[in-house]
């Protein structure tokens, strides 16, 4: 019995998600309600209502109490470019977007194989972790978080709360023209914290973007960065260039 209404509920849910996806649903627009979808698909009142809670979970539907599910408006585009020689701000002031930074933490990490070998560190350097919130038009968009040897970049603990622009910051300390090894994308999910800071649910994908920067004068690694996305909110046109 469990089982059908587990595929009942994806039924319901492929169907909703099909008239989302052709636009038979505009903004704003009042979905079935449980009852409706319930007798519509011979199904109990709490399979219709799970379907429902699991497409405001990711983040295409809300709702407004007493008077429904309503569907959400239309993601915004933005074009990310995976180019290693321009900053995310530089990027979005380009492209006219009204960019916000906010610095919500800076640690030193404990030691971590991987990041120290994107790093090129040693086990006894410290490396901090730069988190930043980056907001357009006020909507909170991504998380960047930046990881910075100590070794490298001296001054990094006491400077890393004045940073809006880590490209910026570099070349202030003499590095010209940067590079990227590898950039890496998947899929990921938000913490409690992440969901917080997004105003995202626990089940909106993420798009998560890991790269390094690499001074191209010297060859020397500057950061490796782990860029988390909302995939809800916004689409995203993805463009890599040589």
């Amino acid at each position: 019995m469990a089982i059908i209404s587990a595929e009942k509920e994806t039924v319901i849910i492929d169907e909703l998600m099909e008239q989302i996806v052709s636009k038979t649903f505009t903004y704003g627009h009042r979905l079935p309600s449980e009852n409706i979808l319930a007798k519509k698909y011979n199904v109990p009142r709490m399979t219709a209502r799970n379907a429902l809670t699991k497409l405001e979970e990711r983040g295409f539907i809300y709702s407004k109490q007493g008077k429904g599910r309503f569907l959400k408006e239309q993601a915004i585009q933005i074009q990310l470019s995976l180019t290693a020689g321009t900053s995310f701000t530089e990027k979005m002031k380009a492209l006219g977007y009204e960019l916000e930074t906010r610095t919500i933490n800076c640690e030193q990490i404990p030691y971590d194989e991987h990041t120290y070998h994107v790093l090129e560190a040693r086990k006894s350097d410290a490396i901090y972790k730069i988190g930043r919130l980056r907001l357009i038009d006020g909507e909170p968009i991504a998380i960047h978080y930046s990881f910075v040897s100590e070794t490298t970049m001296p001054r990094i603990k006491k400077d890393c709360f004045k940073i809006q622009s880590m490209f910026a910051y570099y070349r202030k300390l003499g590095y010209g023209e940067f590079n990227s090894r590898k950039s890496l994308l998947s899929i990921t999910f938000p913490t409690a914290g992440e969901q917080q800071l997004l105003s995202c649910k626990s089940m909106v994908p993420l798009i998560m973007v890991e790269s390094d920067c690499v001074d191209q004068k010297t060859g020397k690694v500057l950061e490796y960065t782990k860029v988390l996305y909302r995939s809800d909110k916004f689409k995203y046109d993805i463009t890599m260039n040589s």
